[in-house]
């Protein structure tokens, strides 16, 4: 199966993501705009993540033919995001700050970051094979 539509797809979310991720952590939080921008994020994450879950690991172990040690940030952010969400309506802010700067660091720098090794995409897309 040709799983390039799942990575533009998957590019297609995440990279709005590093923009809008960095920009909320660095701006005056609690406004409207902040809120709206914030709900933006956090699907454009949610959809990220599910549509990760159908692209197999071709760069180190598998587990369960599919998946590799990446798709754990996928599950950190099935997680974050709803957790983060909950947070923010009991008026739980240092809860919902905390697991924002994780999610962004994990999912977005690190996982991020884990794309441009040797055998991914962005490597070869960036670096040449």
């Amino acid at each position: 199966m040709d799983y390039k539509y799942l990575m533009y797809a998957h590019l297609s979310t995440v990279v709005p993501c590093f923009f809008i991720g960095a920009y909320l952590l660095s701006v005056k939080k609690g406004t409207p705009f902040h809120k709206s921008l914030g709900k933006i994020y956090m699907a454009l994450m949610m959809i990220t993540a599910i549509i990760t879950l159908f692209m197999p690991a071709y760069v180190g172990p598998q587990f369960l033919n599919h998946f590799g040690y990446i798709h754990l940030f996928s599950f950190l952010t099935l997680y974050s995001v709803p957790t983060a969400i909950i947070a923010v309506k009991k008026g739980q802010i240092k809860k919902h700050k905390f697991k924002m700067i994780f999610l962004y660091l994990g999912a977005i720098i690190i996982a991020g970051g884990f794309t441009f090794t040797p055998g991914r995409y962005l490597h070869t897309f960036f670096f040449g094979s």
